[in-house]
């Protein structure tokens, strides 16, 4: 009887994206207080998501559906306490399918506001936004968040970001916006995204542990982040150009110091940058951990020495294949005059 009325106790934690390399990260942070919470992780209905969330998921209850059907985010929002929203179509694959980037991160957040409203109306909506709402910042590089909004050209995940934003502030729910800056796991993968973005971009990093665990400080700070919007980010220990990062990278991974040419890469229109004011929510949630030589002892760690001295043997290989991902470099190829004008404006 005292262990039936314990777990009704519990406060019941639901994360969307669960799958994902930050939801992966949110339910490990969760599963470490599992005696305090009720985790409920919710993935789309696919194979892998599956597979993923059954190796991770002792003592959680995992929930499989479409986020853009109303029916399964009305049983997703029963008796929740706290909800950390981080599913999205994000890029490269939101730039391919802009309507479903449009459904799935805009009406999908807009159906569980509702249903939550409806079914939970005292539940915290914490909702994961990003730093592609600023736009390019390649000439005003440090970033605050009362800057105005303004997605670079082409992107439409940032501009559903900013939509949905607008959804989560007019909702009746109490509410918090984490705006994340790129956030980077050891486990990253080629995204032929990289030649989008300017080598000499400001960047300032924030690991997925250290991203985690600040979404699941938050359920216990929620009076302090109620109504308010916040940048998250590694800090200052956390700067960089993408330059400089994509060299070390490169060099760590066995391809050795930059081994792409310059017009490989586009020469604006991206985003990122320096958060002046990262360090707001970390006097809240005190998350900022890992610094950026963390990260690349944890991606060289990640590779490990097979991977790295395959890498330097089929390096040829490797950059060519790469090399035939830079959108940059094909619209040069194709004379393509709309996206020469995205990833070259003139203003830069």
């Amino acid at each position: 009887m005292t262990f039936f009325i314990y777990t009704i106790l519990k406060k019941r934690i639901l994360v969307t994206g669960a799958a994902g390399a930050v939801g992966l990260e949110t339910l490990k942070e969760l599963q470490k207080r599992n005696d305090k919470y009720k985790i409920i992780a919710f993935g789309k209905d696919k194979k892998e998501h599956r597979r993923i969330l059954k190796n991770c998921c002792n003592g959680i209850d995992a929930i499989y559906g479409d986020i853009r059907d109303k029916k399964t985010t009305d049983k997703l929002s029963e008796n929740i306490d706290f909800v950390i929203h981080l599913a999205a179509v994000i890029p490269p694959l939101a730039d391919e399918f802009p309507k479903l980037t449009e459904e799935v991160n805009l009406g999908g957040t807009k159906n569980l506001i509702s249903s939550l409203e409806e079914k939970s109306p005292n539940a915290f909506f914490l909702y994961t936004s990003s730093v592609a709402v600023y736009g390019d910042r390649l000439e005003t590089p440090v970033i605050r968040v009362g800057d105005k909004l303004g997605p670079s050209i082409g992107d439409d995940y940032a501009a559903t970001k900013v939509k949905a934003e607008k959804l989560v502030g007019k909702s009746k729910l109490n509410w918090s916006i984490f705006r994340l800056t790129a956030i980077m796991s050891p486990k990253q993968k080629f995204n032929p995204l990289m030649f989008h973005m300017p080598l000499d971009t400001k960047m300032e990093i924030c690991t997925t542990k250290d991203t985690a665990f600040a979404l699941v400080q938050a359920i216990e700070n929620r009076q302090a982040l109620n109504k308010k919007t916040f940048n998250l980010g590694g800090g200052k220990t956390c700067r960089v150009s993408f330059g400089d990062f994509l060299k070390t990278n490169t060099k760590n991974s066995g391809l050795g110091e930059m081994p792409f040419p310059e017009n490989a890469f586009a020469k604006g229109n991206f985003h990122c940058g320096y958060y002046a004011d990262s360090d707001e929510l970390n006097k809240i949630l005190n998350f900022q951990r890992e610094t950026l030589e963390d990260y690349y002892e944890q991606f060289k760690k990640e590779i490990g020495p097979l991977k790295i001295t395959l890498a330097r043997i089929f390096k040829p290989f490797i950059v060519s294949y790469f090399l035939s991902k830079s959108d940059p470099l094909k619209a040069v190829k194709n004379n393509d005059q709309k996206m020469i004008e995205r990833f070259f404006p003139k203003s830069h």
